[in-house]
């Protein structure tokens, strides 16, 4: 039996209700970005010493989460499954519109959107900032062309090697993510190796979650048949993908714990810091791994498509807390400009530097979200992305 793809008819007034307000918070977000843009970023929480803020955290986020949610196409073409086949075409929407949604932020959150010009233009090849614009783009070019091998009947055939194309240029992209922040050695928070392979296996997680929550959520709302095989196997992954990157958050933490000059910060973000090992400990632990993947494993909640739900949503809320402490913890912290060594000034000599979003902050990072979803809600209504059915028959 084949599955059938089909375009939702959203024609409901729910439908145009939930573009409406997607749409609104788009608009609010641009909105935002200009009011930072016009007052300058004296309206926002950061400063000198915290230059990346809130919209960063939702900008990595959105770009991290984009790389991961391809991992369901991937497993489809790359790794031969074909029970996946059928939920590939959403992976690709879904990564395609995340990053779009999270390069929107990044660069409305720069100040000075109108200089994208000149990076577009003029490279520096030393710096990884440089190498990612490359990876940003390659990245658009050959998910759409999967997606057209995908969706195209003459074109399956390609649909393997431009997947496999899809899945190392994904790799390589995730990885130079983790390295804006691995090769900032004036930051004692990054300058490690492990953040590049620890930022792949975020991806996956992240991903997968975002995956099952608009799975669920767009075949509740259009009335097609989800059964419990296909969220059985995903929520099986996800369980595995947490589980890994929990795994390589202990061993980074544990390895900076063994470095003697890394204590200091150690103590900083897993203890002493205020909001931060709170966010840590219950935001992305407690919240964001154990208690999803006990609600999975559940021999009941982990078949009930709410609680899938509801475990997914905690997975993405853990991730922002995970990105707002590495993004904002590691710039909190007071810079050591020379470890091991005594100087003192009168410029901010150990002073932990306190941040606190502003409105218009959030907003932008909340409207690349709502850019995402927009682009998704338009796309399901136009193009063949949902199959028509995906109950245990089909």
């Amino acid at each position: 039996m084949s599955i059938a793809l089909r375009e939702i008819e959203g024609q409901s007034r729910g439908y145009y209700a939930l573009l409406g307000a997607f749409g609104a918070l788009t608009l609010a977000g641009l909105a935002s970005a200009y009011y930072m843009e016009h007052h300058g970023h004296i309206v926002t929480g950061m400063t000198n010493q915290i230059v990346w803020g809130l919209p960063h955290v939702f900008a990595v986020f959105l770009i991290v989460a984009a790389s991961g949610v391809l991992n369901v196409a991937s497993i489809a073409s790359v790794f031969g499954q074909q029970f996946y086949k059928p939920l590939a075409p959403l992976s690709g929407l879904l990564a395609i519109a995340m990053l779009a949604g999270g390069l929107a932020v990044l660069m409305l959150d720069l100040g000075r959107a109108d200089r994208l010009i000149v990076a577009l233009t003029y490279y520096n090849f030393k710096s990884i900032f440089a190498l990612n614009v490359f990876l940003y783009t390659g990245f658009f070019v050959i998910v759409a062309a999967y997606l057209w091998t995908m969706m195209e009947r003459r074109m399956n055939c390609y649909s393997g090697p431009l997947g496999l194309l899809a899945f190392i240029w994904r790799l390589v992209l995730t990885t130079g993510t983790g390295l804006i922040f691995g090769f900032l050695v004036a930051r004692q928070a990054y300058d490690s190796a492990l953040l590049a392979p620890m930022f792949i296996v975020m991806s996956f997680s992240y991903g997968l979650a975002v995956y099952i929550l608009v799975l669920i959520a767009a075949y509740r709302w259009s009335g097609r048949p989800l059964g419990a095989v296909v969220l059985a196997r995903l929520t099986r992954l996800l369980i595995v993908f947490v589980a890994a990157a929990l795994y390589f958050v202990a061993v980074h933490h544990l390895t900076n714990l063994y470095v003697a000059k890394q204590q200091d910060f150690e103590a900083f973000i897993l203890l002493t810091g205020g909001v931060y090992p709170v966010l840590f400990w219950a935001g992305q632990v407690a919240l964001g791994s154990l208690a999803p993947m006990a609600i999975l494993a559940h021999p009941v909640l982990g078949k009930s498509h709410s609680w899938i739900a509801a475990a997914a949503l905690l997975v993405v809320l853990g991730a922002l807390a995970q990105m707002y402490v590495t993004i904002i913890g590691g710039q909190a912290y007071p810079l050591q400009l020379f470890p091991g060594m005594q100087e003192s000034s009168s410029f901010f000599d150990g002073v932990v530097h306190p941040y606190a979003p502003s409105a218009p902050e959030i907003m932008l990072g909340l409207g690349g979200i709502a850019a995402a979803a927009v682009i998704v809600l338009i796309a399901v209504k136009l193009l063949r992305f949902l199959p028509e059915s995906l109950d245990e028959a089909a």
